[in-house]
């Protein structure tokens, strides 16, 4: 866990809202956040 910490730039897509977008730091910035990683392993196990 790292709070009071700024993020390095970056950019992700994401699917929000019914479509894909890109977000950058810069679309976090002066807000709280939680981001977390999810990889995209939708197999049956």
């Amino acid at each position: 866990m790292i709070m009071g910490k700024k993020v390095e730039p970056f950019t992700l897509q994401t699917f929000w809202d019914c479509e894909f977008k890109e977000i950058t730091e810069k679309n976090l910035e002066g807000k709280w956040s939680v981001l977390f990683f999810y990889p995209s392993d939708f197999t049956f196990v």
